[in-house]
């Protein structure tokens, strides 16, 4: 089995990469830059954001991190585990989660952009003021919104930036898309639903501009301009990535230790 580690670039990061480098070569297992099954980040969930893309969400390998930053949801193997978790995934007897990914077109005046995200789109007016958008669900008029942005989230997602809009928890095997509102406005001209809405995840979401067609989305923490941007549609599409499992706890096990303890 090859792998390949994708790793923050601060000392606890650095150390725990090159230690467990040892362990792999001790166990046979060979670091590899180029051909790999498994990929490994070593850090927060940033890391393991940022070794998804790297890899263009490849439904061909299979994910793990190790947590060496903050707050990691993502991440399940502690650095005090590496030989344990070496020796598990050398032996191969783990469970697989498929997650789906948010696949997402935006049309704009000049070009079409597909992008991919495992976590969350967030869109904003580009000066960051407040912006317009008419929702559709399935192609029906949800609301027309007025107020800072939208957030639409993955399952996986909604413990991530949804939650600091007060967005809802997701258990993690529940498949769906979520819809949060950031600041909204309601007065006696705008009527702007102030809760989240949970969907099932292959429902399209669909947001067009009426006011200002110059936006900001940001993918999974990444910002990118939309200059006259006329629609984005968004749904979980039939890509999953495999994320390997090494901690099978409950729940509200992993609720109260990331989030309460």
């Amino acid at each position: 089995m090859n792998v390949k580690l994708f790793v923050n670039e601060n000392e606890p990061s650095k150390a725990t990469a090159s230690k467990l480098t040892k362990i792999l070569n001790k166990h046979h297992l060979k670091v590899d830059e180029t051909e790999y099954e498994v990929a490994i980040s070593i850090g927060g969930d940033g890391a393991f954001l940022r070794m998804i893309r790297e890899t263009n969400f490849n439904p061909n390998i299979n994910y793990v991190g190790i947590h060496t930053g903050t707050l990691g949801f993502l991440p399940e193997v502690l650095p005090n585990e590496l030989e344990e978790f070496v020796k598990f995934l050398k032996n191969g007897n783990y469970q697989i989660s498929e997650i789906g990914v948010l696949e997402t077109v935006v049309e704009c005046k000049d070009e079409i952009l597909h992008l991919e995200a495992f976590n969350e789109i967030v869109v904003r007016d580009l000066e960051q003021n407040a912006t317009t958008l008419d929702i559709q669900i399935e192609n029906e008029l949800l609301e027309r919104f007025k107020g800072d942005g939208i957030l639409i989230s993955t399952s996986i997602g909604s413990t991530a930036y949804n939650l600091s809009f007060g967005g809802s928890i997701v258990y993690f095997k529940l498949h769906t898309l979520q819809l949060t509102p950031i600041a909204p406005i309601t007065s006696s001209r705008y009527h702007s639903l102030r809760n989240s809405i949970i969907i099932p995840e292959y429902i399209s979401i669909k947001l067009e501009s009426v006011e200002k067609p110059d936006l900001l989305i940001t993918i999974d923490g990444e910002n990118k301009i939309l200059k006259n941007m006329k629609r984005i549609q968004t749904k979980v599409g039939s890509k999953k990535i495999k994320q390997i499992r090494f901690h099978n706890a409950p729940f509200a096990t992993i609720i109260h230790e990331k989030f309460l303890k």
